[in-house]
């Protein structure tokens, strides 16, 4: 069943707050440890989540047009903007964003991807294990294969693909199978290589 806006905005205040727990005991030297997301850090995604949390449509628009529409030029003027010298005042700056329900030009399932891939990008390299709600991450996943790569999404690895979530209902398009849960499979849809056991069968680039 799919979540009103209400509800996700709920799942991701949670979601949040798990992430803040699960880092609040994690040594200094493990927050430049790299994270899933190429060329990042596991701070440096954390920096991400709290400049994705404070923005607006009117502050994305701005921004955007400053950085000349260059996604990646915007996400590191972000990093830059919002990684504060120690990971414990980063931290106390996502507890901060914990509650807020901003958003950019986006359908709010874009918020759901951004609290469960970026929460793995950040767990998976330090080793915390985390599960989450499976219908809310297939949302997420529904969202991914339907959007294209350049917006973020990752319609164009699946092409050709039945792609079936083994712990809930969700199935996606035509052709050979390739099955995980709902998280692996949104990481694996979203662009990251996951190691043993959690990797599936190979996507297109």
């Amino acid at each position: 069943m799919k979540a009103s806006t209400e509800q996700i905005w709920l799942v991701v205040a949670e979601e949040r707050s798990r992430l803040v727990d699960d880092l609040s005991s994690v040594g200094v030297d493990a927050w430049d440890t790299p994270s899933l997301c190429p060329g990042w850090s596991v701070h440096d995604v954390l920096a991400h989540l709290v400049d994705s949390a404070k923005a607006t449509r009117i502050s994305f628009a701005r921004r955007m047009i400053a950085a000349r529409f260059n996604f990646d030029l915007d996400n590191e003027r972000g990093i830059a903007r919002e990684r504060r010298d120690s990971p414990a005042q980063t931290l106390a700056a996502m507890s901060a964003v914990i509650n807020l329900r901003h958003t950019p030009p986006a359908a709010p399932a874009t918020r759901l991807v951004e609290a469960f891939v970026h929460g793995e990008d950040i767990r998976r390299p330090l080793r915390i294990a985390a599960t989450y709600p499976p219908d809310a991450v297939a949302q997420a996943l529904a969202y991914q294969v339907k959007t294209r790569v350049a917006m973020g999404g990752g319609r164009e690895r699946v092409v050709g693909r039945t792609v079936v979530a083994t712990d809930t209902d969700f199935v996606h398009g035509d052709g050979p199978e390739l099955r995980g849960t709902a998280i692996d499979l949104l990481l694996q849809v979203s662009g990251r290589e996951l190691s043993v056991p959690h990797r599936q069968q190979p996507l297109a680039p």
